[in-house]
């Protein structure tokens, strides 16, 4: 997993089946890497766990990229391309079986800081619409000062779609977000998004069957079904394999747009290493820790 060239052209070559043109923007002088490769080379790091663009320049000093582009402007550039990417990665998602009907929704924290440098840090507060701030994590027992990371996905580990809060928004605030985008299908959830009226304001607006375990102390209490308990897992695995291999939770961003680039980074990195083992290789989906070339 280090030969940085032969994973780029590999990328590279898998994306351009996927997209349709190289450059996403009108830009009066051609770059020397277009907006693909330059993608490609950021699925490429994220791949590596290159996690900082310091580490992932002295790479790219030793291979065929050098001299293609500058630290800064690649960094510009990636934001700037936020929103392609994201559409590569829906381009992705829509190949796998559509025909699913059960997906799984959940959050996980992300923290920016230290509480102890909470409010003295200048992270993320360029807008003040993306101001972090801090929040209880009840899945560790503790409380921490950034962002939340909210995410649906299918029964099969694919991740569906994602949306970054503040640290206090409470995760039942997502569902009204999610109406818009699922209909006709089965939303597993933890506790968190136990709401008989937001429950019922999705099976009514878009038909989507919310389903979460009850409280011990609920009126008429019945066991959640084993096969939603079971599946509940998934999320929590690929929440797990985002900090592992994708270090999710380190951040060296220091602004908004730079934070949540990165994370659509490691999530489409990790969509895309699904999708070869898939449609290219023919192996298991979630065995991302294999080598794709």
């Amino acid at each position: 997993m280090n030969n940085l060239d032969a994973i780029y052209d590999f990328i590279l070559n898998e994306l351009r089946k996927l997209a349709l043109d190289e450059n996403f923007y009108f830009k009066p002088i051609k770059p020397k890497l277009s907006d693909l490769e330059l993608i490609a080379i950021n699925i490429s790091a994220e791949y590596l766990s290159i996690d900082s663009e310091y580490q992932l320049f002295r790479h790219i000093s030793n291979s065929k990229l050098n001299g293609m582009i500058e630290r800064s402007v690649y960094n510009r550039r990636k934001r700037k391309l936020f929103p392609h990417m994201e559409d590569i990665r829906k381009l992705m998602v829509a190949r796998f079986d559509e025909t699913e009907n059960i997906f799984i929704v959940d959050s996980m924290p992300l923290e920016i800081c230290k509480n102890a440098r909470a409010n003295r840090s200048k992270i993320c507060k360029e807008s003040e619409f993306s101001f972090p701030s801090k929040g209880y994590c009840a899945s560790q027992s503790n409380y921490y000062y950034g962002y939340k990371l909210h995410a649906v996905c299918s029964a099969s580990g694919v991740f569906q779609s994602f949306d970054i809060s503040t640290a206090s928004v409470h995760d039942i605030h997502f569902l009204q977000d999610i109406k818009h985008q699922m209909k006709n299908c089965t939303l597993i959830g933890d506790r968190g998004y136990l709401s008989t009226t937001i429950q019922t304001d999705l099976f009514n607006y878009a038909n989507i069957t919310l389903d979460t375990p009850m409280r011990a102390n609920q009126k008429n209490y019945q066991k959640q079904k084993y096969a939603f308990r079971k599946s509940r897992k998934k999320i929590e695995t690929l929440f797990s394999q985002l900090c592992d291999q994708f270090r999710i939770r380190n951040n060296y961003a220091k602004s908004f747009s730079g934070f949540k680039t990165r994370i659509l980074s490691k999530i489409t990195a990790l969509t895309f290493i699904q999708f070869v083992n898939v449609f290219v290789f023919g192996r298991k989906m979630n065995k991302i820790k294999v080598s794709i070339i």
